[in-house]
C-alpha cells in the first residue's frame, strides 16, 4: 500500500493518511486482515509526527475500517464489507465538503442524509 501526504495541503495529514488507505480499500490493493504499517515506521517513512499517523489511524477506526490491537497494531476490519465502506465513507466525505462549500450547517446536511434514507 503506498502512502502519501502533502505538507501544503489543507487537508489534514492525519486525514490525508485515512484517505490512503480508503482508496487503497475501495481500489482493491489492500485487502481486509491486512496489517497496516506500525504508526512510528510509517511516521518515519512519511517525516511526519507518529501522533499524526495515531490520528489518521483513529479516523479509519471510528469509521469502522480497521481495529487497533495492542500489540498487533492496526488491522483492516476482515470481511467482504470493508472496501464497500471505504468507497461509502469516502463519498460521505466528498458530499460533506460539498455540503460546507454550500454554506450548510452539520444539522441541515444530517436532516438531508437522513431523508435521503428513506
Amino acid at each position: 500500500m503506498l502512502f502519501r501526504v502533502d505538507p501544503a495541503s489543507s487537508v489534514p495529514l492525519g486525514d490525508q493518511i485515512a484517505a490512503c488507505v480508503r482508496g487503497a480499500l475501495a481500489d482493491g490493493s489492500a485487502e481486509p486482515g491486512e496489517r497496516l504499517p506500525a504508526a512510528r515506521e510509517l511516521a518515519d517513512s512519511l517525516g511526519v509526527n507518529v501522533h499524526t499517523v495515531l490520528r489518521g489511524y483513529q479516523r479509519l477506526r471510528e469509521e469502522g475500517l480497521i481495529e487497533l490491537r495492542r500489540g498487533r497494531g492496526a488491522v483492516i476490519v476482515p470481511g467482504v464489507a470493508a472496501p464497500d465502506r471505504a468507497r461509502l465513507v469516502s463519498r460521505l466525505r466528498e458530499a460533506a465538503a460539498e455540503a460546507r462549500e454550500l454554506g450548510l450547517t452539520e444539522a441541515e446536511f444530517l436532516e438531508l442524509a437522513r431523508t435521503s434514507l428513506s
